[in-house]
């Protein structure tokens, strides 16, 4: 029985991590493909050179041609131009717009059964422009983004209290961006809600700097935007469904009517399985969370109507 096939469009730092993050959990053969195929090709052959030590064993190939992606049970869009210091993400609008688009197409051709993880920025109408072209449904197209904002708030949150990252847990709602929608009541310490262990100036101080968080890392970087955090949050979502496991996790997802919401890709809590988003949860929210979201919501659906004057 042949090996599950992981593809990854973008040879970048992103696309790259994951793909080594893939390859030490072997989840499956790898194809990473680049406009420069020299690039992908090279880091293949890096990546391959260090099984012996690392001890995995899965194929892994460097590529330009996207007829190497076929038969892919998951692939993943990490292609685009990076934010720089000062940039806003929806900045990248139009020129990451056709990267994902030509990207889609491609994947439309010769994968036409995967399931569609999409990392580019601005996630959310990114994640939107690949369902236009691909015409997947829902379930099979989503965006990585809930889980990246959500780990970040746990990371900030055990800083703040010195405790143990794994007792940390916390939720991100809504867009990728400054209308993300961290939540306190759903975000805790050992089953512990930390509105119990912090006063609410803290907590305020926590959410602005997970809705900061990636802005922080350009700033202090200068040449680079984040890619550790993001390819591992990545990589939780393929093994999620590789392996099935049915994992309730915070991605961008197709909303048709689901907290009041429609016709956009949003950040929501859902299931992930052998299917993509099996199940989209409803959580009880706030007014003033109700409210965040819905001002998330417009903020992404403005953006989206720059790209697709139909949403609007």
């Amino acid at each position: 029985m042949p090996r599950k096939k992981i593809s990854i469009i973008g040879a970048g730092r992103v696309g790259s991590t994951a793909a080594q993050l893939c390859a030490y959990k072997e989840l499956a053969d790898i194809v990473l493909v680049n406009r420069t195929p020299e690039i992908a090709q090279g880091l293949a052959l890096d990546l391959e050179e260090s099984a012996p030590i690392e001890e995995f064993d899965v194929s892994i190939t460097g590529t330009g041609d996207y007829a190497d992606i076929k038969g892919s049970e998951i692939v993943c869009i990490t292609a685009g131009a990076q934010r720089k210091e000062g940039m806003s993400r929806d900045e990248l609008l139009n020129v990451n717009a056709e990267i994902v688009k030509s990207a889609s197409e491609q994947v439309k051709k010769y994968a036409p059964n995967c399931k569609l993880i999409v990392v580019t920025n601005p996630l959310d109408a990114m994640v939107y422009v690949a369902k236009k072209v691909t015409k997947f449904p829902r379930e099979r197209v989503m965006g990585m983004a809930g889980i990246l904002d959500s780990t970040r708030f746990r990371t900030f949150i055990a800083m703040e209290l010195g405790v143990s990252i794994e007792d940390a847990s916390a939720l991100v709602l809504g867009g990728h961006g400054d209308f993300m929608v961290p939540l306190p009541d759903h975000s805790s310490v050992a089953g512990i809600p930390i509105t119990e262990l912090l006063p609410e100036n803290k907590i305020k101080k926590l959410i602005e700097r997970t809705r900061k968080g990636g802005a922080e890392i350009i700033a202090l970087e200068k040449e680079s935007s984040a890619y550790f955090a993001p390819a591992s949050s990545l990589v939780q979502m393929i093994e999620a469904i590789l392996k099935d496991k049915k994992m309730i996790l915070p991605c961008a997802a197709y909303l048709q009517g689901e907290y009041g919401i429609k016709g956009i890709f949003m950040g929501v809590p859902v299931t992930l399985g052998s299917n993509g988003v099996e199940k989209i949860l409803e959580l009880s929210l706030t007014k003033e969370e109700k409210q965040q979201l819905m001002q998330s919501a417009k903020a992404i659906r403005d953006l989206v109507c720059k790209i697709d004057e139909g949403v609007c």
